[in-house]
């Protein structure tokens, strides 16, 4: 059965008649009506009813019919996704929940224009960060490796036939309201915070320390709060006087001016950077993303 045959059925049922469909698809009558009984024969079903008033769709005729819409209409997406000559080129990036590597796709989508592109941005957990670079949703993943995760995710990237690129490396900083009574504190210790409730991002069914987007992962707090997305988080730390361990790179533009990055005294190091498919060259859009993203190496604190 072949999608033009789909179709001309399709144009018979919605004729009511085998004549008006002919003309309608410039085909003989005769040519209509051996597609008709081929797919009746192939299908062993019978579509149409024929009398002398015309044609009649049966019940297992219209099932028929249903599915077949289905099927011609998810190829006129196709092609007009993929086939049309005046579609736009794509490019896409899945990142941990990192506010400046938002900012720096801001940043690449304002320098070439959105006329010609598709953009799309996957701020979410760590294992679909992997995994949308390994099925070829996104080009780039944006993550951090440590001390502590980089054994397991480089072990998870060889398997991906993924590579790790580090952009650079940064300390450990407390990222809280700048209201929080530690806000002042020039360097600020696990101690400190036991009081306040520690805000981490749900890492859905891949809840292990090694997926944690936050450094500290099996240090044991007091109060944990699990959030899924970068507003809540920074809802929490104003209503509750929440923080989290972070990078200290912070964006003013994208999350506003009333948060702080304090040094953490127990500071582990964090390398950032990106991962892409191994072997594969950065589309120019891809390039243009990773030196945004190397822009803040100069304001790592």
């Amino acid at each position: 059965m072949t999608l033009q045959q789909l179709r001309q059925v399709l144009t018979i049922a919605e004729s009511n008649s085998m004549n008006e469909a002919a003309k309608k698809l410039f085909v003989s009558q005769p040519n209509l009506s051996a597609t008709v009984r081929e797919v009746e024969e192939e299908l062993g079903i019978t579509v149409f009813m024929r009398n002398n008033r015309g044609i009649t769709v049966t019940a297992e005729g219209e099932e028929f019919l249903g599915y077949a819409k289905q099927v011609v209409e998810q190829y006129h997406l196709l092609e007009n996704r993929y086939l049309n000559v005046e579609s736009k080129k794509k490019f896409s990036v899945s990142m941990q929940h990192y506010s400046f590597a938002v900012k720096a796709f801001v940043q690449l989508a304002k320098e070439v224009g959105m006329d010609e592109y598709e953009f799309a941005v996957h701020e979410t957990k760590t294992k679909e960060v992997i995994d949308n670079v390994k099925n070829l949703k996104s080009e780039i993943g944006v993550l951090y490796l440590s001390d502590f995760n980089e054994k397991v995710l480089r072990k998870l990237f060889k398997e991906c036939d993924i590579e790790f690129k580090e952009l650079f490396t940064c300390n450990t900083y407390v990222y809280l309201w700048k209201k929080h009574p530690l806000a002042g504190q020039k360097e600020i210790t696990l101690d400190d915070l036991q009081e306040y409730p520690c805000l981490t991002f749900e890492q859905g069914v891949n809840n292990s320390f090694y997926y944690a987007e936050e450094m500290m992962s099996t240090y044991e707090y007091k109060r944990v709060i699990k959030a899924d997305d970068r507003a809540t988080m920074l809802n929490l730390m104003v209503g509750l006087n929440g923080f989290t361990l972070c990078s200290g790179i912070i964006s003013e533009d994208l999350n506003g001016d009333d948060y702080a990055a304090i040094p953490l005294k127990e500071s582990e190091k964090m390398h950032i950077g990106y991962i892409k498919h191994k072997g594969t060259k950065l589309s120019k859009l891809g390039e243009i993303y990773i030196d945004a993203l190397k822009n803040y190496e100069n304001k790592v604190l």
